[in-house]
């Protein structure tokens, strides 16, 4: 496992996913990542800071948004 900082460009309520920037990757984005339930949807803000927990490092899609924070 490990954990890396990000920014939040999107978030869809519907699902709970979100579209990041990894910090320190400019152009890459990483789509529909899963976000923790126990965020709310309120603080989901495009522009904030994300810590993101990566259980597989070359699958974004073993990823989670575990925290949000300004």
């Amino acid at each position: 496992m490990r954990m890396k900082k990000g920014e939040l460009r999107s978030f869809n309520s519907g699902n709970y996913t979100a579209t990041i920037r990894v910090s320190g990757s400019y152009k890459a984005y990483l789509e529909d990542i899963t976000v923790a339930r126990n965020l709310p949807s309120g603080e989901m803000i495009t522009g904030r800071k994300v810590a993101v927990l990566f259980f597989d490092e070359y699958s974004p899609k073993e990823a989670v948004i575990v925290a949000v924070y300004s």
